[in-house]
């Protein structure tokens, strides 16, 4: 068990004294300057020969001058952030026989209270300590924590707070309370105020409190359109991951990665709608009609998908069906394949002199459940643009969409890529001629990506396979005899 014990102080008109002044007290002032509790703050007086600007600016009080022991007069809470440290020893041991509180940085035997990591969703604060034996973990893990908690919780509770008084009128009962807020923080109106609908939360939470059921005026389902990005968890957006653990119901797709299903609560159900190449085990319609039935039952729904629900995702389709079904949608973003897939094998999609822009792609038109229909693309537009070409789905395809792209103008040696399982731990990438896609291609399996254009040739050679070059074409000029120096002299 810790020998520190947590305990949170209002400093609201009380006198902080911090002696030292320079970077480190600049910092423990900058903590405690709004830490009153009503927005006033603390006092603080520094006492310190030399004073930065900002630590100034920060004080109520600056004395300009070595620590005296009168200094401790009043004082409810003491800082010796000075570099002598035979003067913090000092100030400690007085502030000690005064029964204040005193912290000496990084000194936990002369302090009486460690200052901790701090995570302000004020105001919600949240503190992590390690009894101070290292205040570098004590960082990280508040960053995760930061990761963890929603931006705007701190004005949640702000909202819950001005309901406070009307829900004691309307629910007597402490048990009733309990429950009544516990719906609203866990359904949909702290879930609308937090996606940015203070309205719509504020109208839900009104007309709860005026129904004769508050349970049954509040809880309502919603679908999220979420995107899972191409497969490392890291990748998930923050919004994405809150969601995820809010979830009732996941109805999620083949090519999202089992890590990122760690992150869904235990109690929350999942349903497999994943599709592969002439294998569609649930229809399109079938999973609207999913999503809808869901909804309307009350649950949270997140619809998950890997890349981004918006491109080539389906989630346009989706949304429109649940819109017309009068059911909430919310649309999270993510990391599309070629955003992601370029990064993890270095790849720029845009670099000067190289490609203006990018354009994305796929190899499988609008033909029905199970079809492989040609898509209607203008190849001659595609080779024309100076771009970077991204064609999703495209693996079976490769050879034909090399063909095409030939048969339009491009060069034959224009440098190309498939990564296969992009961002993930058995990531693979092949490089090659355009000419020699359709075997570059050959023998992989996996959700893969093709790119093509110069700025394959900038792509990190330690993240291409080894033995790619021996199974492709060995003509001169193909890609394995050139380097990344080529593009980049090119872009010069």
């Amino acid at each position: 068990m810790s020998a520190a014990f947590p305990l949170f102080l209002t400093l609201t008109g009380q006198t902080v004294l911090i002696v030292g002044g320079g970077e480190l007290a600049l910092r423990k002032a900058r903590l405690v300057a709004g830490a009153g509790g009503d927005g006033r703050g603390a006092r603080l007086v520094v006492v310190a020969p030399e004073v930065h600007p900002d630590l100034a600016a920060l004080a109520a009080e600056v004395r300009r001058r070595p620590f005296a022991a009168s200094d401790l007069d009043g004082v409810t809470l003491v800082f010796a952030a000075g570099e002598d440290e035979d003067e913090a020893a000092r100030v400690a041991d007085l502030a000690r026989a005064r029964g204040l509180l005193v912290n000496v940085p990084d000194r936990p035997a002369l302090s009486t209270f460690i200052m901790p990591a701090i995570v302000d969703r004020g105001p919600i604060t949240v503190a992590i300590s390690t009894g101070g034996t290292s205040p570098v973990l004590a960082r990280r893990l508040r960053a995760r924590i930061e990761a963890a908690l929603e931006p705007g919780l701190g004005r949640l509770a702000t909202f819950l707070d001005g309901f406070r008084t009307a829900v004691r009128a309307v629910k007597s009962d402490e048990t009733a309370r309990r429950r009544f807020w516990e719906r609203v923080i866990d359904g949909p109106v702290a879930q609308r105020f937090l996606a940015g609908d203070e309205a719509g939360a504020h109208e839900q939470l009104v007309k709860a409190l005026n129904a004769g059921d508050a349970g049954d005026a509040i809880e309502g389902g919603s679908v999220a359109l979420v995107g899972a990005g191409p497969g490392d968890p890291d990748l998930l957006t923050l919004r994405a991951l809150r969601v995820l653990q809010n979830a009732d119901v996941v109805v999620h797709d083949k090519l999202v990665d089992d890590r990122i299903l760690d992150y869904v609560r235990r109690d929350a159900r999942r349903v497999y709608v994943g599709k592969s190449k002439s294998c569609h085990t649930v229809s399109q319609d079938e999973i609207n009609a999913l999503l809808v039935r869901e909804a309307q039952a009350g649950h949270r729904v997140v619809r998950l998908k890997g890349g981004d629900p918006f491109i080539f995702g389906r989630g346009g389709e989706e949304m429109a069906v649940l819109r017309a079904a009068g059911v909430a949608v919310e649309l999270v973003p993510g990391i599309t394949a070629a955003v992601g897939c370029a990064a993890a094998t270095g790849i720029p999609l845009t670099h000067r002199g190289l490609a203006q822009g990018i354009t994305l792609v796929t190899a499988h038109g609008a033909a029905a459940e199970g079809g492989s229909a040609e898509p209607a693309i203008d190849w001659t537009a595609l080779a024309r643009l100076d771009h970077t070409l991204a064609v999703y789905m495209g693996l079976s395809k490769a050879g034909l969409v090399a063909e095409r792209l030939i048969a339009a103008g491009k060069a034959p040696g224009t440098p190309v890529a498939v990564v296969q399982n992009g961002t993930r731990p058995d990531q693979t990438l092949a490089v090659g001629r355009l000419a020699d896609l359709g075997a570059l291609a050959a023998g992989l399996a996996g959700p893969a990506l093709i790119l093509v254009g110069e700025v394959v040739t900038l792509a990190d050679p330690s993240k291409i396979a080894a033995d790619i070059f021996t199974t492709v074409s060995s003509a001169p000029g193909r890609l394995g005899d050139t380097t990344p120096e080529r593009g980049l002299k090119a872009a010069v």
